[in-house]
């Protein structure tokens, strides 16, 4: 009998009593499985328009900022230079993005979005957006609300330029 009086009181501590000082766990321990989650749920959306991950990184990024050299889309998509130069061919292949030379230095590549590339942006945002709302569901409205502008806001301060 003492023994299962030790062992509920074992299981109530445990459900009561939490590792966290504040019953909060640490940003990235809460932010990085979700944002796994997402990742995961974008790729149907990514492979039913015929694009990877990277490829609708930079047509995102083109969209923000309509002309980019290739250096500068590296530096904003937090890729290596050499790392995206298959993606921007097979986007430039596809009719999705633009590159020029530079007139003030012809050893520079100009990046824009073409008119087919932001289209097919946008249809690839919607969808993944649709599934966001999925996952935004599990939030009352006003809490949604909040939660959307303060991860704004949080965004906007630690982006890379």
């Amino acid at each position: 009998m003492i023994c299962v009086h030790i062992l509920l009181a074992s299981c109530y501590y445990f459900r009561t009593m939490s590792a966290f000082p504040d019953d909060r766990r640490d940003l990235a321990a809460m932010l990085a499985p979700l944002a796994r989650t997402l990742v995961a749920r974008e790729e149907p959306a990514l492979r039913a328009h015929g694009i990877s991950m990277w490829g609708y990184v930079v047509l995102t990024a083109l969209a923000e900022q309509p002309v980019r050299t290739q250096a500068a889309l590296a530096q904003a998509i937090n890729a290596d230079k050499s790392r995206i130069i298959g993606v921007l061919d097979h986007l430039q292949e596809r009719g999705l993005i633009s590159r020029r030379p530079d007139t003030s230095d012809r050893r520079v590549n100009l990046l824009s979005l073409t008119a087919a590339g932001d289209g097919l942006r946008r249809s690839v945002q919607a969808a993944i957006r649709a599934s966001e709302e999925e996952v935004l569901a599990a939030l009352p409205t006003a809490d949604r609300e909040v939660f959307l502008r303060s991860l704004t806001t949080l965004h906007e301060r630690y982006r890379t330029p």
